[in-house]
């Protein structure tokens, strides 16, 4: 009955955590959900007034336009320049999205034509490639290894793939790993896609969840990145707006251009009233922000020194609100979650989930209380692992 490309499909990861959340609650079983990352705190009071006040506007209720509206993307073209030092023109530079998610799986859409390829690390949000292999295209793993710091070997693609390639996806901070990347690395990655015409689309929806003192640098920020790519930014994790659906791509004019015209053709726009909240989120005070990080540093805290005390050899991450800890010998990654959550009822994400490299780990989110994060060690403890 399905399509070709919906029977190709692995089991949508988090669709699977959530059924097997709901059979343990449907046990009576107290679960401590680490799983999904989903922030756990509201959204920003300040937002949430806006957007009654702009939902309350008839003039709201209308078809919104394609591109986003203009004071949206003003708005954002001066958080770029304020938080990243980065130019963009709001007119042709920028591009409300419903949701990052949505600009990942359009942009294959607006590029991509049967049998391109598509350079998509591993391990790695899962849309990258369904997106790629819902417009025909093929993924090439760019494998994410810990050795290199997590990043992608470009010297390691081989020639016959990068002859097909026109489009590259990464991101950092990165989800699942946490890891970080340097201007020195955005800086390779631009003249490699500049040496072999490739797109580059860089992934940045983790962009302000940074600790220690961090700053996540923006890809367009190097000299000539934006003739090769453009950037996806979220305010989903930024402002606890997961539910809302809203972000924004910036960068190139002719990408930004193309997605457009995908955008047009399938969907009707982003809510005017979501992208007016949206704009008193961006310009107004970001102490929000910093309010959040410093919860979840304390929360990073408390499970890095959990999980180091039952032995498990996990980093300090910068950035985003993700722990990618390696698995105990004598487990796969599904097995170990497997273990948490009908022994300790726990919700931890399988590594496998994100792609066959991320295998070997598990991936806790920082979306509960420190409380709940020392009951959970406390569980794991009981444990013996």
């Amino acid at each position: 009955m399905y399509a070709d490309r919906i029977n190709a499909l692995p089991p949508y990861l988090f669709a699977a955590i959530d059924e097997s959340k709901a059979r343990m609650l449907a046990k009576g079983v107290d679960v401590i959900d680490l799983g999904i990352g989903d922030p756990d705190q509201p959204t920003p009071s300040h937002i949430v007034e806006s957007m009654c006040q702009a939902v309350r506007d008839p003039a709201t209720h209308r078809y919104p336009s394609y591109t986003g509206m203009l004071e949206f993307r003003k708005a954002a073209a001066r958080w770029c320049k304020e938080t990243k030092d980065i130019n963009i023109d709001p007119a042709n530079q920028t591009l409300t999205l419903i949701g990052s998610k949505e600009g990942v799986a359009h942009i294959p859409l607006a590029f991509i034509n049967p049998d391109d390829v598509v350079l998509c690390p591993d391990p790695a949000y899962p849309v990258y490639k369904i997106g790629t292999q819902f417009a025909g295209g093929e993924p090439f793993i760019m494998p994410l290894l810990e050795e290199n710091g997590f990043l992608p070997d470009l010297d390691a693609i081989p020639a016959d793939m990068l002859a097909r390639a026109k489009l590259m996806f990464i991101n950092y901070p990165n989800n699942p790993t946490s890891a970080i990347a340097d201007r020195s690395f955005f800086e390779e990655v631009v003249e490699f896609a500049k040496d072999n015409n490739i797109i580059v689309v860089h992934d940045n929806a983790y962009s302000e969840m940074v600790y220690d003192g961090y700053q996540a640098p923006s890809f367009l920020s190097v000299d000539g990145a934006m003739d090769v790519g453009i950037e996806l930014y979220s305010l989903s994790k930024t402002y606890n707006m997961t539910g809302w659906r809203l972000a924004f791509a910036v960068g190139n004019e002719t990408l930004i251009r193309g997605l457009g015209k995908v955008k047009s053709n399938i969907d009707s726009g982003a809510f005017d009233a979501i992208q007016k909240a949206g704009i008193t989120a961006l310009t107004g005070s970001q102490q929000c922000v910093s309010d959040m990080n410093l919860i979840y540093e304390k929360r990073r805290d408390v499970l890095l020194k959990g999980l180091r005390g039952i032995g498990l050899d996990v980093k300090t991450q910068k950035a985003t609100f993700y722990m990618w800890a390696p698995i105990p010998s004598g487990y796969d990654s599904m097995g170990f979650s497997q273990l948490l959550l009908e022994k300790a009822g726990i919700v931890a994400t399988p590594g496998v989930g994100f792609g066959q490299y991320g295998e070997g780990y598990i991936r806790f989110a920082l979306t509960q209380s420190v409380d709940r994060i020392n009951e959970a060690v406390a569980r794991m403890e009981k444990l013996r692992i």
